[in-house]
């Protein structure tokens, strides 16, 4: 008689019986075949036919039957007659497996395996030939290449990548002297006062004492600038410098010459290294032949933090 497929492997095979040999408290006896389920076996103690399943007299799995139940050695009898038989299948010829026999998305990334894609499968123009984005969101996601990790592509989300790029320069504080004028001893180092306050992103500057405090957790190096405009005397030299916990640093020297106490603007940008809790004001020395008022509405003072 013709068939489709392959021939059968057996033909006209009588069930097979196994008889065991009880041992006493023990519920795991070997099958000398393998079986799918407790079904594919009729399973006989003291010739009575037992139940199978879970919660029944007995389950079986591959080779192993397992009983509910101990049996005692010399009094109980066992055997089992194999209804079905668990046969290797039969493996389709090499290369006879094609696009059509394969289910949507069947093959998963677990049976791909490492280093299996490479240029060869790749499009080149699935990323070149796209259109240029002119945004990114916060939560696309991008592509990198791990140089640690032999070059292998991974993704990180937009607003990760950012992260630690760059910085907001903050804190930061600027203030001026406001509608008040101060004099300038002569040859003496004067705290300048900054009492109108523009902008102080921590809260770190005091404008009753004139000084910003670098906050907690946010030290680093920072920029201070100042500008000062003061009548300008015969041969003058002004020196600007930031304090910092009571010692003057980084000092910035000018002299000036015969100025018939005309105005002039003096400038000063430093860059300190300052740890958190330090208490920075400006401090002018003025070396002229009387005192020296400044000019509130172009006097200032201002900083910002650069990087940690």
């Amino acid at each position: 008689m013709a068939y489709l497929g392959n021939a059968p492997a057996q033909s006209f095979i009588s069930f097979e019986r196994q008889v065991f040999t009880i041992v006493n408290s023990q519920t795991a006896y070997t099958l000398s075949h393998s079986v799918t389920n407790e079904n594919d076996i009729r399973l006989v103690v003291n010739n009575v036919v037992q139940e199978p399943g879970s919660g029944k007299a007995y389950t079986a799995t591959g080779t192993t039957l397992t009983l509910s139940a101990a049996l005692t050695n010399g009094t109980d009898e066992m055997y089992c007659v194999f209804l079905g038989r668990a046969v290797g299948t039969v493996n389709a010829p090499a290369g006879s497996v094609g696009t059509s026999q394969l289910a949507a998305d069947a093959v998963t990334n677990a049976k791909i395996a490492d280093d299996a894609i490479s240029d060869e499968q790749l499009d080149p123009t699935v990323i070149t030939g796209q259109t240029a984005e002119t945004s990114i969101a916060t939560d696309d996601l991008i592509l990198l290449s791990d140089t640690s990790a032999s070059g292998a592509l991974k993704k990180m989300t937009r607003a990760n990548f950012v992260s630690g790029i760059g910085g907001a320069n903050t804190p930061a504080f600027l203030a001026t002297a406001g509608s008040t004028s101060q004099t300038i001893s002569n040859t003496t180092f004067t705290k300048i006062n900054f009492g109108t306050e523009i902008l102080d992103t921590d809260s770190a500057y005091d404008t009753s004492a004139s000084t910003f405090t670098i906050p907690s957790g946010k030290g680093g190096v920072y920029i201070f600038y100042c500008n000062m405009r003061m009548p300008l005397g015969n041969t003058e030299e002004r020196t600007h410098m930031i304090n910092v916990d009571g010692s003057d640093v980084l000092y910035s020297g000018t002299q000036f010459y015969p100025g018939n106490d005309a105005p002039f603007y003096s400038t000063y940008t430093t860059m300190l290294n300052l740890s958190a809790g330090d208490v920075c004001y400006l401090n002018t020395y003025v070396t002229s032949t009387g005192t020296r008022t400044t000019n509130a509405n172009y006097t200032y003072f201002g900083g910002y933090k650069l990087i940690t």
